[in-house]
Parts: structure tokens; sequence; C-alpha cells
């Protein structure tokens, strides 16, 4: 069983990492060829030997009934299976989508919210199964993510009244007919960067799009009697409950989280604390908390059951606890959203409650195997979330640690063994996937455990399905302290340990070390299998020569981030848009990506000016990276910048005409605005911002903020010979406010990079602004039809340009 269950997540592995789906005639003639195969294998027991004449050992070798064999013809034919199950699911779901023509065009449509609805400030979003579509020859999904934005969001009066008002008007397995614009699901797409386009196929959501609220909107049914909006409106209902009993309780995000498994309101400033500290697996429905409950349910049953003869009589007490733990954990599972950890948790109690039921002895990797095996089959993507590898990882290590000793240990040390097995054996998973880890992880998780497994969590449910308020106070009340503690265990510098992202060979290596590591005490040298983690952290990270530089345009949607990288230094211009008050660009991107390349501080941070797409990420930029200086023309009463402490080690300077620089024989020169036209109140916020050129031995890219009609002309009477750049981001994202032909002219660009939102509402780039780019020779470049572009400056060749989507193609991102 551990090997088919291997061979078909390797299998369903490699198809998520095509770039284009194979021939539906080519994964069938798969899946007969391996089922015809296994069929001779495994039933017909015809070994090699029978038909060959050679002599015995040859035959032997060549059998496949000999040792290495069998086993190798097992992982190929699950691995086929697993590829060929995941191609049919593929096309299966891909066939349902938004035809291109339908984008951005309005549809009248009837369906169902199905979804806990999610409110921001600015934003109530909801998935919507489309039931009816009113509009003619109109082609929707059936599956759907729906945003409708508040009147007066913006609006700091209103706010508050508007948000309240969205929330109780909206609400699960509601009917409502909507008139909608809709898109093909489309995300940022960047190295070390999350991928919305396998996420939205993973969770079957086929196109996003928003509600036209001045169309009229009408509800048409206040529930639809099914099974899965009646568990969603219960689920919504308990969350409703929650926010009541804990109105204005900084924890209560949390507490939500805990018992329905929605973590929507857990605040960034939440999250970094649980990220540094390694608890954030237990903010959410974790096996622990479904362990827990269904063993409690066990062991209240069993008690209650014995004391009656009658009822033994007809079934055993072991059977009918057995039953009672299975369906208290299925209950929770459904309030929790059912997430990679709780079907991995609740298949394997599955696994084990009927084995016991039917009196079957099932070991742990048997019973591994196959809720492996049933969530792949059920989502093929699963492979691909982190999710999955951390869950299913952690049990396997945890097992690999206490399976084949001699004599269980004490609970203390066998606590201390499972706290050691997980932080080891994860290791590897964290370094790859988000290029860092929690040094003090074990620590934290000796506090937070005890505490929110065994004291929040039950208190908490308890709390919200009997509607008893002061439980769950007193449950938030000891979570408070809880995350009181972990706030003190993250505060220290070295509490994280950040790096590049690891090749594979290392990983392969570390995994080894950890399997050498755990093996069971009295075994000579064990420690030996720390020298497979040196690889780990000693990661290649390719820098510039002397001389040279990489430009990394990120794509940020409607929005600008770029990071220039020299021999030893690295400057971030902007830091891309805010998307809500606890979510930015620079957490979800500009981060992730410097991370990744094994940055671990800025030598210099410019922000070009006050619009909240170039400037929304800066929060986040200076409390989670140390930076040297920062630099920008942002007003000393900038919005952004309301209610925060600049650090003491970041000189904070205006960004002006004669700042220039030199690093690592790349020369930097900031071309506008004039240091006295900051502070003019006349001049508007795009006309102030910092242009920045920066020429290497190998070639230059010219930065221009949003500079419109009347920066431009300023630039090209003070510096019109300096501006010859081989490449320009493209002032103001293409506005017809900019980009004059005088300009386009003076610059002479090979390259003309477009940083722009697809289907964004202002149309960017303008037509007249891509066709005069055009005539003057330059490539045309954007953001949102080729991802990230990586520029490299290097010597003896070319501007080299690698755009991300061309780079790392999927089969499910659509081609432009």
């Amino acid at each position: 069983m551990p090997l088919y269950a291997l061979g078909f997540i390797v299998g369903a592995l490699a198809l998520q990492q095509q770039a284009t789906l194979p021939n539906v005639n080519w994964f069938l003639a798969g899946l007969i060829t391996a089922f015809f195969a296994y069929f001779f294998t495994q039933k017909a027991k015809i070994g090699i030997s029978k038909l060959l004449s050679f002599e015995t050992q040859i035959a032997k070798l060549l059998s496949f009934e000999t040792q290495i064999a069998k086993p190798l013809s097992q992982f190929v034919i699950a691995l086929i299976f697993g590829f060929c199950w995941a191609a049919g699911f593929a096309h299966w779901r891909l066939s349902d989508e938004l035809p291109p023509e339908w984008q951005q065009k309005s549809i009248n449509l009837v369906g169902v919210i199905a979804s806990l609805p999610e409110s921001t400030e600015r934003a109530t979003r909801f998935t919507f199964n489309v039931e009816k579509i009113l509009t003619t020859k109109a082609q929707v999904p059936r599956h759907i993510a729906l945003t409708f934005y508040h009147e007066n969001a913006h609006s700091n009066d209103n706010k508050n009244n508007t948000l309240a008002e969205s929330t109780q008007q909206f609400h699960t397995g509601q009917r409502w007919q909507f008139s909608v614009k809709l898109k093909r699901p489309h995300g940022t797409y960047n190295p070390h960067g999350f991928d919305f386009e396998a996420w939205a196929l993973a969770e079957n959501i086929r196109a996003t799009g928003s509600i036209k609220a001045k169309s009229g909107y009408k509800k048409l049914s206040n529930l639809v009697w099914q099974p899965h909006y009646l568990v969603q409106r219960a689920r919504e209902a308990i969350a409703n409950r929650i926010a009541i009993a804990l109105q204005n309780k900084p924890d209560a995000g949390i507490i939500r989280a805990l018992v329905v498994g929605d973590d929507s309101h857990i605040s960034r400033a939440q999250w970094d604390i649980l990220l540094r500290t390694g608890t954030n697996h237990l903010m959410s429905i974790s096996g622990l908390h479904i362990t827990m409950l269904a063993g409690l349910a066990f062991a209240l049953v069993n008690m209650i059951w014995r004391r009656a003869p009658k009822l033994v009589e007809r079934i055993p007490a072991k059977k009918a606890a057995t039953v009672a733990g299975l369906l208290a954990a299925l209950c929770y599972a459904s309030l929790a959203g059912w997430s990679v950890p709780t079907q991995r948790t609740v298949l394997m109690l599955a696994v084990f409650g009927l084995s016991l039921m039917f009196g079957r002895n099932i070991g742990i990797l048997k019973a591994l195997s196959i809720a492996v095996l049933v969530v792949v089959l059920v989502d093929p993507w699963a492979v691909i979330a982190p999710g999955f590898w951390l869950s299913f990882g952690a049990v396997a290590v945890i097992s690999y640690a206490f399976t084949s000793r001699l004599k269980p240990a004490h609970w203390f040390a066998a606590a201390i063994k499972t706290q050691w097995a997980v932080t080891l054996g994860l290791l590897p998973a964290l370094l790859l996937m988000f290029g860092q880890t929690s040094i003090l992880s074990p620590l934290a998780n000796a506090l937070a455990i005890p505490l929110i497994s065994l004291l929040v969590v039950p208190l908490a449910i308890l709390g919200s399905l009997l509607n008893i308020d002061f439980v769950l106070q007193a449950a938030h009340w000891i979570l408070q302290w809880c995350m009181q503690g972990l706030a003190m265990v993250s505060a220290p510098s070295f509490a994280v340990w950040q790096q590049a992202a690891p090749s594979v060979w290392a990983i392969l290596l570390a995994i080894f070390g950890v399997l050498w590591l755990l093996l069971p005490r009295g075994l000579p040298m064990c420690w030996l299998g720390f020298l497979f983690f040196l690889p780990l952290f000693s990661p290649q990270i390719t820098t510039p020569n002397k001389g040279e530089m990489q430009v990394a345009v990120l794509d940020v949607g409607q929005g600008l981030a770029v990071v220039v990288q020299t021999q030893a230094h690295t400057l971030l211009y902007d830091t891309g848009p805010s998307y809500a008050v606890d979510n930015d660009a620079a957490s979800r991107i500009v981060l992730p990506f410097l991370r990744g390349i094994g940055a671990k501080k800025l030598d210099g941070l410019i922000v070009s000016h006050d619009d909240i797409d170039h400037s929304g990420g800066l929060k986040s930029v200076l409390n989670q990276m140390p930076i040297n200086w920062f630099a920008s023309t942002l007003p000393i009463n900038a919005p952004i910048l309301n209610g925060f402490e600049m650090p003491k080690t970041t000189k904070h300077m205006r960004c002006h005409v004669g700042q220039n620089w030199v690093w690592d024989g790349v020369i930097f020169e900031v071309l506008h605005p004039m240091l006295e036209s900051i502070d003019d109140p006349n001049i508007k916020d795009n006309n102030k911002s910092c242009v920045l050129r920066i020429s290497s031995q190998h070639g230059s890219v010219l930065l221009t903020g949003d500079i419109e009609l009347p920066a431009e002309r300023e630039i090209l009477a003070r510096n019109t010979d300096g501006l010859k750049s081989d490449v320009l981001i493209v002032p103001h994202h293409g506005s017809k406010t900019s980009s004059t032909s005088v300009f386009v002219q003076a610059v002479g660009a090979k390259q003309a990079i477009f940083t722009v939102g697809y289907l964004n509402r202002f149309k960017h780039p303008k037509p007249l602004i891509e066709k005069r780019f055009d005539e003057s020779g330059a490539q045309l470049l954007r953001s949102d039809y080729q991802g990230a572009l990586l520029l490299n400056f290097s010597k003896n060749q070319a501007i080299k340009t690698i755009a991300w989507r061309q780079a790392q193609p999927k089969y499910w991102h659509d081609r432009y």
C-alpha cells in the first residue's frame, strides 16, 4: 500500500508541473496500460522466469517477482495511474470556463451564496454557485467568486456602518439575482510567490468578478434547503455568535478560526507572531484538535455505554464509542470547512475506527497511505498545497520516530521527542516553500499546544454550540495570555531563520539526514545525520559581478515594485499596492521574493510618491526587513505613515534631484523632483514622483513612477542627453497623461515595460501609448500578460529578459 500511495502522489505531482495537458487519448491509453500491467503483476502471477529458458539465477533476476522488480513495478503502475487520474480531473474541471469574449461584460444570473461572506473595510467576498443565466447566449461557469464593493468604502466616517450593513446583507445559502462583470481567474505571478490561478483551480473557482450594485440586485430566497448550504449556514451562525460574544476582543478572529476554520479575521500582526513562533498550524482546524474531540466523545460514550447492560448486549461499548468518536470528528470537520489537515485526520480516524469495529489490526503507515490516496483521489491539486506536505509529513515523521521501538517512552519524553521530530522533519519543507523557519518553535509550541488544544479549543466549541458567553470569554482570556507569551518569544531578532530557497538535491540530502537522526537510540553515529543538513543551510546564491546588475520588475497588479541587485547591494523601488488593511503586495509578493533570492536586508528603499499602488506595502517592508536608508517624496502627514514609528536603524530622507551614488560599479542618479517642489501643494503627487536612472557597464534602466506631462517637460529641460536608457518602466502604467512623443524619443528605450493589473479599471495601458512605443522601435512588455520580468545586465551579452509566465508556464495559465 505505501508504494502505491507514493507512486500515485508522484504521478499527480508530475501532472501539476506540466505546461500543457496531455491529449485525452494519451491519458486514456496510459490508464489502460497501467490497468493491464497491474493485472499482469498482481493477479496473473506470471513471472518472466516461466517464459525464458535462461539459467535459474538470470531468470530470477529478470522476474517481476524478485524483491527489486516487483516493488518498482508497483510504484511505476501507481505513478501512471496518478498522472492519468490527475490529467482526467484537470480536463474535466477546465472544461467549465468563462469564454474570453464574455469577460468584463454585464451578465445577469441567479445562484446561491456558497461560502461564508468575508468582509473587509472595502468589500464583501463570497463564492457563488450559478443556477441560472438570464443573459441570452452568455456562458458562465458553475462556481465563481464575487465581490461586492461597499459604497463610500474609503470614507472613515461611513466605513463601520457600511461594513456592518454589508455583513448583514449577504448570508450563506441565500439565493440572489445579480448583475455581474466577470473575468477568467488571473493573479500575479512571480518567483517564490503565490500562484492564485492554481489555487482557484483547486478550489473550483472558474471565474471572478464584481457585483454591479447600480444595476440592482435582488434576494430571491432566504435559504436553499440543501445539505451543503445548511452546514455553511450553521458555520455562519456560530461565527456570528462568536463575534457578538467577543465583540471588540483582540483575539476573537483566532477563536473564530479555531471553531469554524475561517482565518480571514486574524490580523497581519497576529499572523506575524504565529509565523515567527511556528505555531500557525494551531490557529486553524488542526489534526490535534479533531483527534482530541474525537477522543473525548469516545471516552464519554464508552463510559456511559458500559453502564447500560442492555446496550452492551446489542453493541459492544468500544464499537459504539468508536462510532461516536467518528461522528464527532465528522461534525467538527464539516464546521471547519474540510481543509487538507482536516481531511487527513478524519480519514485516518475512519481507517483506525473501521479496523477496530471489524476486528482488524492496521498499522499507522497503512492508515496514512489510505488517507493520502483518498485525499489525492478527491483533490489531485492537494499535492501542490504546502498544507498537504506539512500535514502528512508531520504524521509520517512522528510515525517513523516511534515505530519499531522496544518499549514506549514516558509521556513527557514522548512529547519532547514528538516536538523534536516534527521540528526537524519539517525543516526542509519549510525552507523550500517559505524560505524561513522559526528557531524558537519548540519553545513556543511547548507553551501553545497544551493551552490551545486542551483548554482554548474545548471551551470555544462548548461556548459556541451552547451559546454560553462566559465560556467563550474564558477561552479568549486564556488565548490572550497565550498570544502575549508568543509575542515575547517572537520578539528577538534571531527568532526566525531566513535564507534563499535551497536546491532540490540539498532537500533530498536533508531528508536523508532526518531519517538518520531519528533512528532508534543505541545505534552508533546517529549524530552524523547533521552533516547532511549542511547543504540545506548553504544555498547557492547567484549575484552579479562588479559593474553588472539584475533588475526584477515584479508583477504586483496595478502598481509598481522593482528590485535592483548589484554585486553586494540591494535596492527596492516602490512597494506595490495595498489591497486591504492587513493585505498588501509587500507581504504577499515583495518580501517572499527578497527572501527567495537571499536578501537579508535592503541597502536602500525608495518610494516614488504617495499613491497607494506605489506605497501600499511600505509598512510591511519597514516592519519585516532591515533597511539602511529610506528615501521618498511622501508628505510628513502621509496616511500610509500614520501611527507608524520609523525604525531607529533606518535613515529617512527626501528624494530629490542631485542625489547620486555608486554601488559596485553601478551608478544611481535621481533626476526628479526638485527639492523645493516636494512640499508645493499646487503640484500633483504624480508629478513629485522620484525618477531614478540606473546605469551599469552593460545597460541602463529608467524608473519613472507616475510622472505626467509637466514632470516630463521639467526633466527634459534639465537633462535631455542624460535620459538615454535601454529599459524604461513606462510612466504612470501607460496612462495617456504621460509618455509624450518627445519624452519617448529622448529615452530611446529598447524595452518598454508596462506594470499594469489584468483588465484594470483604468484600461491601462492606453492603445495610443502602446502604439507610440511600438513606433519608436521598443519591445513592449506587460506584467499582466508576462508576469514578473527579470532583467540581467551582464558582460558580453545583450540584456537578457526573462518573462516569468513564459519561463514557468503551467497548464492552468492562459496564454497571451
